[in-house]
């Protein structure tokens, strides 16, 4: 493992003053003193990045393809070094951790064949008609080419799948844009690994130096200049509403305005309609306890709103729900910022008028440093209405039951909600029908709507929507997850009366590439 930054694919030792990861289940201080990045490693970073651009927008797709998949390999054979350093630093389980492992892997790989594909560029022909009256039409092409360097800030819950060879990277490798990397501060080691295996990576495939770098730095300043820096053409982020907000506002104190794309969180609402509760409460109550508790509730789509009408079905789901909460053994947070943030925000919810804890963890830990502790409230719907301050994400093993009076009056819950990145709906076939107003309205609300599963759990393919309406997102008409993450980081351009040879293959009469293009509003290979 080097501690220095890593500078256009190069290793630069900083004069700035190291800091150190720590581990958050023992608070014991880990190996390594990482050199804090300076401005003006930021600064050359982002210039290597621009003469990068210039070359690699233009790489062959199969070189590009090759490139994503080296890495893919690369992280590959680091295993256990890398998912023990991992562990070390953030608490999870090495189990969790090889899944992640598996899933950055895998995204690696599907951007890998999306490029080399290719049809993902959106090529439209429309040939010239020079006959048409009353006037002629010019022959006009259009694709997607990518915006230019990208910022990526490492999120805190996903060291492996959200961070330096994470879906940000890979998605804006994949559109063609050179990235730096911002590495999350609780996770230097990890983040150093996986630097070293996208350098071998550009090593083997000979793509430029200057798509890559990694920065370390424990304060703001780095990633401020990031942002803020000319040479930066978009950002991305995962993490919370605040600091989502933040880069949002830097971005704004710009000359030039750029897209900053910020995954902030959500409270992933369950509705838990009557006649579900009825015939399965206590499956219903098992399903969302293991949605609460799953990673000490350190998920972006952790279900933290449960909604539902006032019944004696709904009583047997909130004791249900009581006595597993009850027997959850605590768990490491992420970080002891994270865990303190958590037990401050859970504890003074509880002194809010109206709210009344029902069920909190009793199966503690005392050698555990940073652990979680299980927290279910409830609180009616009146209540909930009259303060807007409930609908605030807790980020950990976290949730609220919403009690209603009436269909009527949970529709009313579910149309005062911000918007989300995941809604789900617990019900029975022949009551979907009864609360279609309620489900319409829910569905302005969210990115993906889930019927009888728990959100928990995004599946990496095509279709897979992971983004929503302010404030889960700031433009909800993109995802951080799945192959179409890497319209984020393109924009469209047409080419008017260009002659073939100068075209881009994507657009070339002959079709070198054999993509799909969009013809007469027909998509052909032709």
């Amino acid at each position: 493992m080097t501690y220095s930054n890593i500078v256009c694919s190069t290793y630069r030792k900083s004069s700035e003053p190291g800091f150190h990861a720590i581990n958050p289940a023992t608070g014991e201080t880990l190996t390594g003193s990482f050199n804090t990045a300076s401005l003006q490693d930021a600064d050359d970073a982002l210039k290597g990045a621009e003469l990068a651009f210039q070359e690699y927008k233009n790489l062959n797709k199969d070189i590009k393809a090759a490139f994503l998949r080296a890495i893919a390999d690369e992280i590959s054979q680091l295993g256990e070094d890398l998912l023990s350093r991992a562990a070390q630093e953030s608490g999870l389980p090495v189990g969790r951790l090889q899944g992640e492992m598996g899933r950055t892997i895998g995204q690696l790989r599907m951007f890998a064949t999306l490029v080399e594909e290719g049809s993902w560029v959106n090529a439209i022909i429309d040939v010239a008609l020079p006959d048409r009256k009353p006037l002629p039409r010019a022959d006009i092409r259009r694709m997607l080419v990518p915006l230019g360097p990208v910022v990526v800030f490492g999120a805190s819950n996903f060291p492996l799948a959200f961070s330096v060879a994470g879906g940000d990277t890979a998605s804006a490798l994949a559109a063609g844009c050179p990235v730096v990397v911002k590495a999350h501060p609780a996770h230097l080691g990890t983040s150093a690994l996986v630097g070293s295996a996208i350098l071998k990576a550009i090593e083997t495939t000979g793509v430029p130096k200057g798509v890559f770098s990694l920065l370390y730095d424990d304060s703001y300043e780095i990633g401020t200049h990031l942002v803020k820096h000319p040479k930066t053409k978009a950002v991305a982020f995962t993490g919370s509403f605040k600091g989502g907000n933040a880069l949002i506002q830097l971005s704004h104190q710009r000359e030039v305005p750029i897209p900053v794309f910020a995954e902030m969180g959500s409270i992933n609402p369950i509705v838990l309609l009557p006649e579900a509760l009825q015939k399965r409460h206590q499956t219903l109550a098992a399903q969302c306890a293991s949605s609460i508790i799953l990673g000490a509730g350190q998920f972006c789509t952790n279900p933290g709103l449960l909604l539902a009408i006032k019944s004696p079905s709904l009583d047997l789901f909130k004791a249900d729900l009581a006595a597993a909460i009850v027997e959850t053994p605590s768990a490491t947070m992420l970080t002891p910022g994270i865990c303190e943030n958590y037990n401050n925000l859970s504890k003074a919810v509880l002194h809010t008028n109206g709210i009344t804890l029902i069920a909190e963890s009793t199966v503690v830990n005392q050698e555990l440093q940073s652990q979680s502790v299980a927290r279910i409230a409830t609180v009616s719907a009146a209540t909930f209405l009259m303060n807007k301050g409930l609908q605030q994400e807790i980020f950990g093993p976290y949730s609220l039951i919403v009690v209603a009076e009436d269909a009527a009056e949970l529709t009313a819950v579910v149309e005062s909600l911000e918007g989300q990145l995941t809604a789900t709906i617990m019900s029975e076939k022949n009551e979907l029908e009864d609360y279609s107003e309620l489900i319409n309205k829910l569905s302005d609300k969210t990115g993906r709507m889930l019927l009888n599963g728990v959100p928990t759990g995004v599946e990496v393919c095509a279709a897979m929507q992971h983004g929503g309406p302010y404030p889960s997102t700031n433009d909800s008409r993109f995802t951080s997850v799945g192959s179409t993450a890497v319209y984020r980081f393109v924009r469209p351009m047409a080419w008017q009366d260009w002659e073939d040879h100068l075209l881009p293959d994507a657009l070339k009469a002959q079709n070198p590439l054999g993509i799909y293009r969009l013809m007469d509003l027909n998509w052909t290979k032709q």
